[in-house]
């Protein structure tokens, strides 16, 4: 079956052992093995937390990856729904004690799964309608219009208020609240250049439902790492890196991209590539491991994951060159999982934060729950994410914030559509957005 990049999809061939799984790369036996259910990941895992079903935790999926392995259970519908449900939060990895890298077997399995399920063909449609759109920047772009006309019209608060929602599918009608309010774009130059003397040359991953729909949040961060010394490179020609496809098992489409960011980063000669997605930073630090296997570019990508940094890891290392105007404000940050869990990166977005002068930092309970964006996942399993970004929500609320302050575009979404079903209208804003309006003396809500 061709897929809309233009690639040929594996064949699926069985493995030795009567396994489930096929040849290519299946679930590796030495990371299974590292798992002694111990039971440390529950407490953190957000669909054991919502439901208490053994086969909905870390523990219990790693269980059923390993009957697969040995050919003692299929991949069945109700098999392939214990993994359609987990969020991919990998907070489980950072409780886990021995070790088990949880999010390498769950992004093999979830491959193994697409060459090897039968989906429905609504589920199908669903899918590739979300891969199709939110993996193509030039087509979201095309979209910005007729959302404009559909907020600014009124025809939203007309539809949200008559009820109209309820007609379309589940799936469908989740969508809805979780658009962002357009505001005018704001285009990133190619090159942007160093306020002083230079002391870093960086290239921006500019994302793609941030790069059309939150453009603020590029144009924060260039403006940003611009009063902190750093040239910064958006090469034009920089494709999706591929997250959401390598995150939901679409590995050889997501590998495509990759191949496309490493060529364009490549001739844009850059010290350090930013990121300001979390999501897509996780993925594009993973490229090395991802392509392991292509002769052509192991190395390069190795080289190029190398250089992959967060923005808040950047900035929180550069000593600090631009003054800090005073912000008046509580804000409560949210650790976005693919930040916290996924790169380890937690006290440097709260470091740049705290020195704001006048902000008063307030942490989450249950910082280490997702709140249910996770990539795609508010879209295809809307219940789930709705009770945990409503879980969320409820916590937010009696600290009593200014603003809540993120690290993902997804995040700031969820949060968003989440404080509002409680009525709550707290703007959710990026940690380099809070950054920016410091350094320019700006009000922030």
């Amino acid at each position: 079956m061709a897929s809309p990049f233009g690639y040929v999809r594996w064949v699926s061939s069985p493995a030795p052992q009567q396994s489930a799984f096929d040849v290519h790369h299946p679930p590796l036996t030495e990371i299974l093995d590292k798992c002694v259910h111990c039971g440390f990941c529950l407490a953190t895992c957000p669909t054991y937390v919502l439901w208490h079903e053994e086969m909905d935790s870390p523990r219990g999926r790693i269980h059923l990856i390993k009957t697969a392995t040995e050919g003692a259970s299929q991949i069945t519908p109700t098999w392939v729904q214990h993994f359609d449900s987990c969020l991919g939060c990998m907070a489980c990895m950072t409780a886990c004690p021995s070790g088990v890298d949880y999010g390498k077997l769950l992004e093999s399995t979830r491959a193994q799964i697409e060459r090897r399920h039968a989906r429905s063909t609504f589920e199908k449609l669903h899918r590739a309608t979300i891969f199709a759109l939110f993996t193509r920047p030039e087509r979201l772009r095309v979209l910005r219009w007729p959302l404009w006309a559909y907020q600014k019209s009124g025809l939203q608060t007309l539809v949200r208020k008559s009820g109209m929602l309820q007609l379309l599918p589940k799936r469908l009608r989740a969508m809805e609240p979780l658009l962002p309010t357009l505001r005018p774009a704001e285009s990133i130059p190619e090159v942007t250049p160093a306020c002083g003397e230079k002391r870093l040359r960086v290239g921006l991953l500019l994302g793609c439902v941030q790069r059309e729909f939150l453009p603020q949040i590029n144009a924060a961060t260039v403006r940003v790492l611009s009063a902190e010394g750093c040239e910064v490179v958006a090469p034009k020609e920089q494709a999706c890196c591929g997250a959401l496809l390598v995150h939901a098992g679409e590995e050889r489409d997501a590998l495509g991209l990759a191949r496309r960011i490493i060529d364009a980063f490549e001739r844009a000669s850059v010290d350090m590539i930013v990121t300001n997605a979390a999501g897509c930073g996780s993925n594009v630090k993973e490229y090395g491991y991802l392509l392991r296997d292509d002769p052509k570019y192991a190395a390069r990508a190795e080289a190029f994951s190398a250089k992959c940094k967060d923005v808040t890891e950047v900035l929180a290392a550069l000593p600090r060159r631009a003054e800090r105007h005073p912000l008046r404000a509580r804000i409560a940050f949210h650790d976005s999982c693919h930040l916290n869990h996924a790169q380890g990166v937690r006290s440097q977005p709260r470091d740049l934060l705290a020195s704001i002068p006048g902000l008063e930092l307030a942490e989450i309970p249950e910082a280490a729950i997702c709140c249910g964006s996770a990539g795609i996942y508010n879209l295809v399993q809307p219940d789930a994410a709705n009770a945990l970004g409503d879980r969320k929500a409820q916590l937010i609320t009696p600290l009593q914030a200014d603003v809540v302050a993120t690290g993902n575009p997804g995040c700031l979404l969820q949060l968003q559509a989440s404080l509002a079903r409680l009525g709550q209208k707290t703007p959710v804003l990026h940690t380099i957005q809070i950054l920016d309006a410091c350094l320019r003396a700006k009000e922030i809500f």
